[in-house]
């Protein structure tokens, strides 16, 4: 028999049985009833009891799983006070004893909770935060200052982004806006561990950099690397930052777009193929990753469109496979070789006003690929009239009509490489060849 069946039955035995058509669903737990029916009917007024069920514990010898029920009488007028305080005191004694012997927690007698359940979408977001999370890193940018007053020279913050570990070799990936004008740089890991950064290098057409820091290989934890070439409309995507210097956050969303194209913040050179998403990109998220659901890293979130500075569910990233081939170049090179034509081109507002389709040089220095290739730059003539350059039409057979499209020829080619360029020089058409060369900072 249960411990607190066998103490009932010492001290009541009347009133306390057990109810072995009952069963328990719960363990350590108690339910209490409404007061039970009168008991008998005396001459004035019923005397009333109230019913406490009290659901065995698993640790009871018993194999049923049986219910107890306590009768805890009330006052009635044919009880006399001395007897009715020693009744009640009784039942107190019985009662505290059953929670004691029954292991139940007395803060859980009255309150049942029930358990937390999760579903399989949320469960296996839950779980790509906590995998992902450990490879995210916090960066403060530090700028050096001089107090207006004291004239002491002090470092102090002047921005912060996000970034992720590339490798185990300490190599941390983010945008160059995020470390752009710093003086000093401080990489904080998920363990809150800081370390001083070094630049490796970075890419300002395309807004990536590579930081380098001296941290512990068991705590550095690469970031897994996707592609995006194969990506759809519609897929979820999930970003990981630090927005408003807060710890990690998570914002869920779905590709909005592909294929879009952002100028870049440093150098204004359009950005290609950029993936477009409504998944919240605030402030501190520059420079963290986009996974796709299954966590793996699909783009860096480098900005977003609002006209007044806040989120507006329009996001953009810069896509992984644009990334990959970037930081190679980086972390072998410190650099990235990326070709020119060596030309200052108009604006394409400007092109349009003269009614024809291209790209106008303003200027092509005789040092440059383009100036020893023969192209004419724009100038004015002896009595200050302008004489337009070339108009560049097309480059490999390719149509030129504004500045983007010849950026993204030059980004398919290499340095080195023999390229036609199609120019409308007054009113007749010229092809020329240039051998296309680095940038001259870059040699």
């Amino acid at each position: 028999m249960a411990a607190h069946s066998l103490i009932s039955t010492i001290f009541f035995p009347s009133p306390f049985s057990r109810s072995p058509n009952t069963t328990s669903t719960k363990s350590n737990s108690f339910y209490f009833s409404k007061p039970s029916l009168p008991l008998r009917k005396s001459r004035t007024r019923y005397s009333t009891a109230t019913t406490c069920f009290i659901i065995n514990s698993s640790s009871l010898t018993t194999t049923d799983s049986s219910v107890s029920k306590v009768v805890l009488f009330t006052k009635t007028p044919f009880i006399s006070p001395a007897l009715d305080s020693i009744f009640i005191f009784c039942s107190s004694v019985v009662l505290s004893l059953t929670l004691f012997l029954t292991g139940v927690d007395p803060a859980l007698a009255f309150v049942v909770t029930p358990q937390r359940k999760l579903q399989t979408d949320e469960l296996a977001t839950v779980r790509l935060f906590q995998d992902n999370t450990p490879s995210v890193v916090y960066i403060t940018n530090l700028a050096v200052k001089q107090d207006a007053f004291t004239l002491d020279v002090l470092e102090v913050p002047q921005g912060s982004g996000s970034g992720f570990v590339w490798d185990k070799n300490g190599h941390i990936v983010t945008n160059y806006h995020v470390i752009r004008g710093a003086s000093d740089l401080k990489v904080t890991l998920a363990d809150q561990s800081t370390y001083d950064a070094r630049v490796v290098g970075y890419d300002q057409d395309k807004d990536v950099a590579v930081l380098s820091i001296e941290a512990p290989k068991e705590k550095l934890k690469p970031i897994p690397i996707g592609i995006s070439a194969d990506l759809l409309v519609g897929q979820k995507v999930y970003a990981i930052g630090n927005p408003f210097g807060l710890d990690h956050t998570l914002t869920t969303g779905v590709i909005s777009g592909l294929r879009r194209e952002i100028s870049s913040a440093a150098t204004g050179r359009p950005i290609q193929d950029v993936i477009q998403t409504d998944a919240a990109i605030n402030p501190g998220n520059s420079g963290g990753p986009l996974l796709d659901s299954s966590g793996s890293l699909i783009g860096i979130n480098t900005a977003i469109y609002s006209p007044s500075g806040a989120s507006s569910g329009v996001g953009f990233s810069i896509p992984v496979d644009t990334v990959s081939g970037i930081v190679d170049q980086l972390v072998r090179f410190g650099k990235v070789t990326r070709p020119i034509l060596g030309i200052k081109f108009a604006p394409d507002q400007s092109v349009e006003q003269l009614g024809v389709s291209g790209v106008l040089i303003l200027d092509a220095p005789a040092n440059g690929p383009a100036g020893k290739a023969g192209l004419l730059s724009t100038k004015r003539d002896a009595y200050g009239r302008l004489i337009l350059g070339d108009i560049i039409t097309s480059v490999n057979g390719k149509k030129v009509t504004n500045g983007s499209d010849l950026y993204r020829i030059l980004d398919q080619c290499k340095v080195g490489d023999e390229v036609t360029v199609e120019v409308l020089r007054g009113d007749r058409k010229e092809k020329i060849t240039v051998i296309l060369e680095p940038k001259a900072d870059e040699s």
